[in-house]
């Protein structure tokens, strides 16, 4: 008819979707659906990880005190321990080092070369450990790798000895520092950078003064990573070291050396020093976030 009042049925579904009882079932599904959520990931997270950390401090204390600082106290635990602190002592520096150059070199200039140097960097995220290990076998082994010559000419052995278990590391725990600082220093951008160096900074002065400072927690983040990975890894160290007691042996190949003798509470002694390594990065993790969200408020 030609005198009605149009409707706008668009509108009309608009106001019928906006009942208030619609509106405060909406609200209650979001509320359970919040709860339940938030309940899967409590018991994930007590399930998988609180309970597992738990129990290593359990059945390390299961024999008393005395077994546990006996444990660690042994004089093959205590070379164990120290083979790998001298192997965090050597990688996490180097690593450090390199971790900031590549971010710095990623993040803050444009070249060519730019995408092969950031899959360099993920290598070692494609490769097994284990992979990689048999790789540098079957390049310094001195019976029969690749530099097998020039090493038997100048006596240095690198696989079955401590300088493998170093390589190794270097190689496992390479893009933990490069891969906390490339994002954020992108996200930075490089114009405070390009402020000091106009005003007549020095490179090394705009980067202890300008870059380091707003770098310095994500480099505190990849810094613990390499560290916790070096004092944790596995499967590389396993191929290169031999498994000598007392001399190629590290932390987590003492423990599977003392889990397979059945010497389960030296085993789990020993491993609880590797859980409070990580129980340490896992709050320098959260402290980090905190301080790098606070940057960007």
């Amino acid at each position: 008819m030609s005198g009605s009042i149009p409707v706008n049925y668009s509108r009309a579904a608009d106001i019928g979707t906006n009942r208030p009882g619609k509106e405060n079932k909406v609200l209650r599904e979001s509320k359970v659906v919040r709860i339940l959520l938030i309940t899967i990931a409590v018991l994930f997270f007590t399930g998988m990880l609180l309970l597992p950390l738990i129990s290593v401090f359990v059945k390390a204390f299961e024999q008393g005190a005395k077994v546990y600082f006996a444990a660690i106290s042994d004089p093959i635990a205590l070379s164990a321990i120290k083979l790998t602190l001298l192997t965090i002592a050597i990688v996490v520096p180097i690593n450090t080092i390199f971790g900031i150059m590549a971010a710095w070199a990623v993040s803050k200039f444009s070249f060519k070369g730019k995408n092969l140097l950031i899959t360099i960097i993920d290598l070692p995220f494609a490769i097994s450990p284990v992979v990689a290990g048999l790789i540098f076998v079957l390049v310094f082994s001195t019976s029969h790798g690749i530099m097998a010559p020039l090493l038997n000419e100048l006596g240095i052995k690198i696989i079955f000895a401590p300088p493998g278990i170093i390589i190794a590391t270097l190689f496992v725990t390479l893009p933990f520092v490069a891969r906390e600082l490339i994002p954020l220093m992108e996200s930075q951008g490089t114009s405070e950078e390009e402020a000091a160096l106009t005003l007549g900074a020095s490179g090394f002065k705009t980067f202890w003064l300008i870059t380091l400072p707003n770098i310095k927690w994500a480099l505190l983040y990849g810094v613990m990573l390499t560290a916790a990975r070096s004092a944790g890894e596995f499967g590389a160290v396993s191929v290169v070291s031999g498994h000598i007691r007392g001399l190629t042996n590290t932390v987590p190949l003492h423990v599977e050396i003392l889990y397979n003798e059945y010497k389960f509470s030296a085993a789990f002694a020993v491993a609880s020093l590797l859980t409070i390594i990580a129980i340490i990065n896992l709050i320098i993790k959260n402290i980090s976030d905190w301080k790098i969200k606070q940057q960007f408020k």
